[in-house]
């Protein structure tokens, strides 16, 4: 199992100050705005993402104020793996509007994701 790239998202209770100050003054380029999540490309592969803390999976609560995404064309086989190895707070897997995915969380209480954008027109913003 391989893995594409990878989004960094952090949790903020009112993200239009925060999606202004990434896009105006450090001029980051939005790749994708999804209502709940703006996603920001920093450099040519890799990218950060603000989420309404208030909305979402995961509420905004100290453990889960950043959520680090990985993208996969193989989300069942990575859901597959962990769920063998007994990995805490593993979802099941989802299909939303724009991906297919599932969470758990790290030794540390981390939240992670891995996902994979169904549409390939999404998908192609990445590329």
């Amino acid at each position: 199992m391989k893995t594409d790239y990878a989004i960094t998202f952090f949790y903020y209770e009112d993200i239009a100050p925060i999606a202004q100050f990434y896009e105006e003054i450090l001029g980051f380029e939005l790749v994708l705005d999804q209502g709940l999540a703006r996603i920001y490309r920093v450099a040519p592969h890799s990218y950060f993402g603000i989420v309404d803390g208030n909305r979402g999976h995961l509420r905004h609560q100290p453990e889960s104020a950043a959520l680090f995404t990985i993208v996969a064309e193989d989300v069942a086989d990575w859901h597959a793996k962990l769920k063998a190895a007994g990995v805490p707070g593993l979802t099941e897997m989802q299909r939303g509007k724009y991906c297919d995915h599932f969470f758990f969380r790290d030794p540390g209480g981390y939240a992670l994701e891995i996902q994979r954008f169904h549409d390939p027109a999404i998908a192609a913003l990445f590329r």
